[in-house]
């Protein structure tokens, strides 16, 4: 609503109040604007490379050229090292193409072997071999089984027949590999069933999309006890990542989606060396109260890594410090770099800056033991983080309380003890982005789907996700790892307790040692 003139205050002092506060008002919705400019138009990266361009008026001096390049949160990518070390060789397949693959050989024989000179006949003295990578599209065929019966012509009871073997779908028309295909193509590489089924109609075979999702549902059924020893196995650790990300689900009563949530547990100790292998576990839940969280983390004892949201720090209230709440030092910078690319503030930018220095100290000690890491961050990390403290508490004061950049100095100043705990612990992450990265096929997944179509449908994505998410992280295919797994617990072969035998990273290391028995 305008303001009129005659209801404009007499009072210089309440004049200079309304002008102060309009003028805040201005502030909040230009950062707002410049904001929805960002999501729209702008980069998404954090680096400062890239916040700090040709475009900005401002330049870096001498940390453009001997600091090392933030890393941006939610980058799986690592870190830039520190000048001086030398940077690691791209890996690539130039010339050396893995040998595991098998290999079809096509000999080009020239068109006469005689002698042009005495037409006489020529002998083989060398060769030159080429490789290329090649393809054969996938390609459906039909699997005939044959069970043939015997029988004695002396004996009327002789008759001798093999057992049916067990199958995925009783009844059904596809084998394991076929429904494990889908189930990968879905989960992992994120085509939703429509797209199948109309890559099977181009060959020929007709199919509705219901029964690919009766398919993708059976395959959870059977796979429910092994993801469940998983999301155990994640939980019994004594670190634990924790995110949570929106799921609309189809209600058909009112003929549109409702927002439910997928958890995310994970756990990786490879950054220190530590006993726990990289895993994730998603859980499907109606909402993302303190209530869901605390139900899945039921006699949960240790330290979870995880954004400011207030579950957690409910969640860890009323547990009496049995949990311990470390959180995620990309989400405080992150305050600062949307700030940043608003309004150039020179103070967000100092943060920026400081905060650089601290992860140029972790992708200099990653791979390091616990020991070595925290020493290190107790040399070069604890007077990093003093400062920055110390330079937070001095502007506060001086900003307006309601601008954006007092916001994320509060952020960072209300979360520090969380924000610093890996300052004392040298087995935590200083950023939660080992979960916020197995958030992004979720991401990817709902963006190509848009929704599940029940709940039910969710909990299956859940379970199939942390399986095939989780064999990825081990760098498994996908594929080849799930009907396998399949197979073993259709048939019988792998028993209820032999169930973590089939985890990703027990079934790589199984594999692994018959590879080299055979070799």
């Amino acid at each position: 609503m305008a303001i009129r003139p005659d209801a404009l205050p007499t009072d210089p002092s309440a004049l200079t109040e309304m002008v102060l506060a309009l003028d805040a008002e201005n502030e909040k919705l230009r950062v707002a604007m410049q904001t929805l400019k960002e999501m729209i138009f702008g980069k998404r990266s954090e680096r400062l490379a890239v916040l700090v361009d040709e475009q900005l008026a401002l330049e870096l001096g001498d940390l453009e050229t001997d600091a090392t390049l933030l890393v941006q949160a939610n980058d799986d990518a690592p870190a830039a090292k520190p000048p001086g070390k030398v940077r690691k060789k791209a890996r690539r397949n130039i010339g050396a193409l893995p040998k595991h693959l098998p290999r079809c050989e096509q000999v080009l024989e020239p068109e006469a072997t005689a002698c042009p000179c005495c037409q006489g006949q020529l002998h083989k003295i060398g060769e030159d071999v080429s490789e290329v990578l090649d393809i054969i599209p996938a390609i459906l065929r039909v699997l005939r089984t044959i069970r043939p019966k015997y029988g004695c012509r002396s004996c009327t009871d002789g008759v001798v027949q093999a057992k049916v073997l067990p199958r995925l779908i009783e009844s059904g028309m596809a084998s394991t590999a076929l429904v494990s295909h889908v189930v990968v193509s879905k989960f992992a590489w994120y085509l939703p069933l429509y797209r199948q089924v109309q890559i099977l109609a181009g060959q020929g075979v007709h199919l509705d999309r219901a029964t690919l999702a009766g398919w993708v549902k059976r395959a959870a059924w059977w796979l429910r006890s092994l993801y469940e020893l998983q999301l155990r196995t994640i939980q019994a650790a004594s670190r634990v990542f924790c995110d949570e990300t929106p799921m609309p689900v189809l209600d058909p009563g009112r003929h549109r989606t409702r927002i439910c949530q997928f958890w995310a547990h994970a756990m990786d100790d490879r950054p220190w060396g530590g006993p726990a292998p990289p895993a994730v576990a998603y859980v499907f839940a109606d909402g993302r109260g303190t209530e869901e969280i605390a139900g899945q983390l039921t006699g949960f004892s240790g330290i979870l890594q995880v954004d400011g949201y207030a579950a957690y720090k409910a969640l860890a209230g009323g547990h009496g410090g049995a949990i311990q709440l470390a959180f995620c030092l990309a989400h405080a910078r992150r305050k600062f770099v949307e700030v940043y690319k608003t309004t150039q503030s020179p103070f967000a930018r100092e943060v920026i800056e400081r905060l650089q220095a601290v992860y140029a100290l972790e992708a200099e000690i990653r791979g390091s033991s616990a020991e070595q890491r925290l020493a290190a961050r107790r040399t070069r990390a604890v007077p990093l983080m003093a400062a920055l403290r110390e330079r937070l508490t001095e502007m506060v004061d001086q900003l307006f309380s309601q601008s954006k950049l007092t916001e994320a100095i509060n952020y960072a100043l209300n979360h520090w003890d969380g924000l610093t705990l890996f300052l004392r612990d040298g087995r935590v992450e200083v950023d939660s982005n080992t979960v916020e990265r197995s958030m992004r096929p979720i991401a990817m997944g709902r963006r190509n789907s848009l929704f599940s179509g029940s709940e039910g449908g969710a909990e299956s994505w859940a379970i199939v996700a942390s399986l095939v998410n989780t064999a990825k992280l081990h760098e498994l295919d996908p594929q080849g790892y799930l009907t396998d797994v399949l197979e073993r617990i259709v048939s019988g072969r792998t028993k209820s307790h032999q169930l973590h035998e089939l985890l990703a990273w027990n079934w790589k290391a199984a594999r692994q040692c018959t590879a080299q028995a055979a070799a």
